[in-house]
């Protein structure tokens, strides 16, 4: 992505990776960055050796710390699990590195706003039950960073920055769920107004680390060979697909479930005069076979509201950030 400072711009802090979004004259664009780091030992050396290969550092005391894509080949490379500034879709509270790792992925990805009060749409989680307050501190956080780059910085759902980028041809109206890797999200919306939010924290990171339990792997190892080609419509050919495929029905069946809990306890919902479009987005929809897996568990359960049909984001992993970008450009 180019840098050079334009306005509006919109970003999808997840737990899995960082995405940013700005209008181009050719369309929108879109650059991430993998939302992990791993230190490795400081040497001279070692810092030439990475600076020649353009793989992102900074220095920590007697540490290099590695951050955003490259970090998953030093994983592996050290058979090692990557470490994470969020978790469960919040920063994490646990890990000391995490705001000055998070804050690097963040300039890596989007400039220093080129004249003050740029708009700047952020996406951020449902609060999962009993996580208000960390919710609270999570998006003041960033909204002080962002503020401190000088936008003006507007926080946007992520369930409904899915549904701000996918379903303009339905009037900003139905379900939008991001699966993410620390969580997933989901909200229902009449004409572009959140009737409903919730979330469940079960996503990418649950079924790697659930896997790799189960079958003696790194995490990080498991997150590899689940993106090298994972087919949930195919009969597994070995105990780590078996698993994946186990605990990711396991995420569905609670994700569909946590949707009809949501419509079931809602007050003054208004009412659908036509059936809902549900729009499924998030790194941990991309395998083959998700979304008819979806479809699957959907059926064994009755929704309070009709549904007249189940789809996948164009790009899946950046419909988030697309969407907090046309939410930026709405607040112009």
């Amino acid at each position: 992505m180019e840098k050079a400072g334009a306005a509006p711009a919109g970003i999808d802090v997840g737990t899995s990776k960082v995405v940013a979004a700005r209008r181009r004259a050719k369309g929108i664009e879109t650059a991430s960055q993998l939302n992990a780091f791993i230190p490795i030992p400081y040497s001279r050396f070692t810092e030439k050796i990475l600076g020649e290969n353009d793989i992102s550092y900074f220095r920590e005391g007697d540490e290099l710390v590695v951050f955003a894509t490259a970090t998953e080949k030093f994983a592996n490379m050290f058979n090692a699990d990557v470490r994470r500034p969020m978790a469960d879709g919040l920063i994490n509270p646990r890990e000391k590195m995490a705001l000055p790792v998070l804050e690097a992925i963040i300039h890596s990805l989007l400039p220093k706003a080129k004249s003050q009060g740029e708009i700047l749409a952020f996406s951020v989680p449902a609060a999962p039950a009993g996580k208000e307050a960390e919710l609270t501190y999570h998006e003041a956080t960033l909204r002080r960073h962002f503020e401190g780059m000088g936008y003006k910085a507007v926080a946007i759902n992520e369930g409904l920055a899915v549904i701000f980028s996918e379903l303009e041809d339905n009037n900003f109206t139905g379900i939008g769920l991001s699966c993410g890797g620390g969580m997933c999200n989901g909200t229902l919306a009449f004409l572009s107004i959140p009737s409903i939010m919730f979330s469940i924290v079960k996503g990418g990171d649950y079924i790697d680390h659930a896997v790799g339990s189960v079958v003696g792997e790194s995490a990080t190892r498991v997150k590899v060979l689940k993106e090298e080609g994972l087919d949930l419509s195919r009969t597994p050919k070995d105990k780590v697909e078996k698993a994946l495929h186990i605990y990711y029905e396991d995420l569905v069946d609670s994700l569909v479930e946590a949707l009809r809990r949501a419509i079931s306890r809602a007050e003054k919902m208004p009412r659908a005069d036509r059936p809902l479009p549900i729009v499924i987005a998030g790194g941990s929809a991309k395998p083959r076979g998700f979304k008819e897996l979806f479809e699957r568990s959907l059926k064994g359960r009755s929704l309070p509201v009709e549904i007249s049909g189940v789809r996948l984001a164009g790009d899946p992993l950046t419909a988030t950030a697309r969407g907090a970008l046309i939410a930026a450009m709405y607040e112009k």
